[in-house]
């Protein structure tokens, strides 16, 4: 059985440590892996549905547009797995604290700051949101946003942190930040303790998940997922990967977490129903 070949992209430098250490690990059980790295999501996507690789490592805007793709194309993409901490995250619409502001609506005519064009967390889930609340992003509200990174899905803080620093800086009357790096942002101190507070959440969503294409073998792409979900936190040898890549256990892939995303990214026209992207600007 040839090597099991999965895609994942390069966000950060440690993406390299990550998966050779995966790799080493996978191999001392006897299962051959390899994975090869990608700048973007788009093209990681487009491989999966190709057969070029067997699994991929996907944002959870890379999960929707593989599903359309493999939908329009009448073959399967399947979620084998997924981290702990990929499970119910939400995002919070934050404003300062002497903001005389109540509700979404009262950010009428106002500025919100969001991240990347192509972050679900920072800006396609929380603008739908807003539209939720009445408001069309672009009219009712203008948006300002930070592109850090277009082509890694959000899978960074950057954009959010310049989301962050622009509530602080009084650029905007509202950011659009995950609850997570709202505490991080707090404890750096790019955002002062008591200085802002929230005043709008999303509905949980999933975040990344591990896909098998239709090229994979499926008993290879089953074992493989066996033994992520079988990789045990005591283990001394598993704990500093699982560490790096942030869980503390592999869960089942679900998909039941991406409603919300599916919905704003059909508000948005980021894709097309066929998994087509629409806007050039938001493909690197």
């Amino acid at each position: 059985m040839n090597a099991l070949l999965l895609g994942a992209v390069a966000y950060d430098p440690k993406v390299v440590t990550i998966w050779e250490g995966f790799r080493r690990w996978l191999g001392g059980r006897g299962f051959e892996f390899d994975f090869v790295l990608y700048s973007g999501y788009e093209r990681q996507v487009e491989d999966l549905l190709a057969g070029r690789v067997d699994v991929a490592w996907n944002s959870p805007l890379a999960w929707v547009r593989a599903r359309r793709l493999a939908a329009a194309a009448g073959v399967e993409v399947r979620a084998v797995a997924m981290r702990d901490t990929d499970r119910d995250l939400t995002t919070a619409v934050v404003v300062r604290s002497d903001a005389p502001l109540t509700s979404p609506a009262d950010l009428r005519g106002r500025t919100v700051a969001v991240g990347a064009a192509d972050s679900p967390q920072a800006t396609l889930l929380p603008l739908s949101l807003l539209r939720s609340a009445g408001l069309e992003p672009g009219s009712d509200v203008k948006v300002r946003r930070h592109d850090v990174g277009v082509g890694l899905h959000g899978d960074h803080i950057g954009g959010e942190r310049e989301a962050a620093i622009a509530l602080r800086d009084g650029l905007a009357d509202a950011a659009c930040v995950t609850d997570a790096n709202l505490l991080l942002f707090g404890r750096e101190g790019t955002l002062v303790p008591g200085s802002t507070r929230v005043l709008a959440q999303t509905a949980p969503y999933d975040h990344c998940v591990m896909a098998a294409g239709p090229g994979a073998d499926r008993a290879s792409a089953e074992r493989f997922a066996e033994l992520l979900l079988g990789m045990s936190y005591a283990d001394p040898e598993a704990r500093p990967l699982l560490d790096l890549e942030g869980l503390t256990r592999w869960l089942p892939g679900r998909t039941s977490g991406y409603a919300a995303l599916e919905a704003a990214v059909d508000e948005s026209g980021f894709y097309d129903r066929e998994g087509g992207v629409r806007a050039g600007d938001r493909r690197p």
